[in-house]
């Protein structure tokens, strides 16, 4: 039966979003731009807590500007050499974690947005940028690329984590969230019990987007969640083994009730890592070779209060990352299909 469930599932979402010269889908290209709105009614009421939902880490870095100043997230070591060009372009291959733009990976079916911003030096206005090793593109631009996709697909939700600030004061802060509310409008969802949150009562609302925001000031905009509320702990390891040690024991040790959960599936380089593969880059060095035994992990996992949540993956269109998250969920339809029996 659960086969079946499976087949139909493919029917409804696994169309091709860009047509391909070679008749051939890649995993960007089946395209999961519905994916909520085609789950089984049944799932309608089941908390997103509860559900599994693809993310992707660093979501912006797509692009990074080498041309412009190394970003305050770096140290000051690294600052003074980046004034080398070269030092630049290979700090271009490390910073990078993701090939799709936002639409693209909103089409692939990423819902969960990993956002990391700073103000720029030099600029004269408090314009704020996506930044990740280097500055990436203005986020309004980003929240509009967003809200056009929201726009097209009224009954898919999304999570937008802002956890990391830099250079930003309150005047810088009080610019990003107006230009978030301006974005987005009705379209956003204030905080409430997560346990209340569903999919058929954001749609009530006419609601599809959650920001978190990882400072204080959140406190201020009841559209704000706070940071708590969306933990994601971090393995800080380039080992695939302590990696999936650490994911199995932080999802053991999570709370039941209270809060999404986010399981970073990534492996993260360290400074003997880059040296080795300076030239390859983050891609080619540690994540392409790694991904395969990272997504049969993912195909072990089960959503629900206790299982996974949100899990997060770099380069998610080099496996089909999206859509093996997306079909954990019909393993809460055979749960249904048992609790009949």
């Amino acid at each position: 039966m659960l086969a079946v469930r499976k087949v139909r599932r493919k029917l409804r979402m696994g169309s091709i979003c860009s047509p391909n010269p070679s008749g051939t889908k890649t995993s960007s290209e089946v395209c999961n731009a519905d994916w909520m709105a085609s789950l089984p009614p049944h799932l309608y009421n089941v908390p997103l807590s509860h559900l599994a939902i693809p993310g992707s880490h660093d979501s912006f870095s797509y692009w990074v500007d080498e041309k412009s100043p190394v970003g305050p997230d770096q140290t000051p070591a690294i600052i003074r050499l980046a004034r080398i060009s070269l030092v630049k372009k290979l700090m271009k291959k490390w910073s990078v974690t993701q090939n799709l733009t936002f639409r693209e990976q909103l089409e692939a079916g990423i819902r969960y947005f990993d956002l990391r911003v700073s103000s720029k030096p030099g600029d004269a206005d408090q314009e704020i940028y996506f930044i990740h090793g280097l500055f990436g593109i203005k986020v309004w631009d980003g929240l509009m690329e967003i809200d056009t996709f929201l726009t097209q697909h009224p009954r898919e939700i999304v999570f937008l984590d802002f956890n990391h600030f830099y250079a930003m004061d309150e005047a810088h802060h009080k610019h990003l969230v107006h230009r978030i509310q301006d974005a987005f409008g009705n379209k956003l969802c204030s905080a409430c019990s997560v346990e209340t949150l569903t999919l058929q009562i954001l749609w009530e609302k006419k609601c599809q987007v959650l920001i978190f925001y990882h400072c204080p000031f959140y406190k201020q905009y009841p559209f704000l969640w706070p940071g708590k509320k969306i933990p994601a702990p971090w393995a800080n390891t380039t080992s695939v083994r302590k990696l999936i040690l650490f994911l199995e024991t932080t999802l053991s040790e999570r709370a039941p009730r209270g809060a999404f959960h986010v399981s970073q599936a990534i492996l993260t380089p360290r400074a003997k890592t880059i040296a080795r593969g300076l030239v390859g880059g983050l891609k080619n060095t540690l994540v392409h070779r790694n991904l395969p035994a990272i997504l049969d992990w993912v195909k072990a996992q089960k959503p629900g209060a206790t299982g996974v949540n949100i899990i997060t993956s770099d380069f998610v269109d080099l496996v089909d990352f999206a859509t093996t998250v997306i079909e954990l969920n019909d393993l809460l339809q055979e749960d249904r299909a048992f609790a009949k029996c």
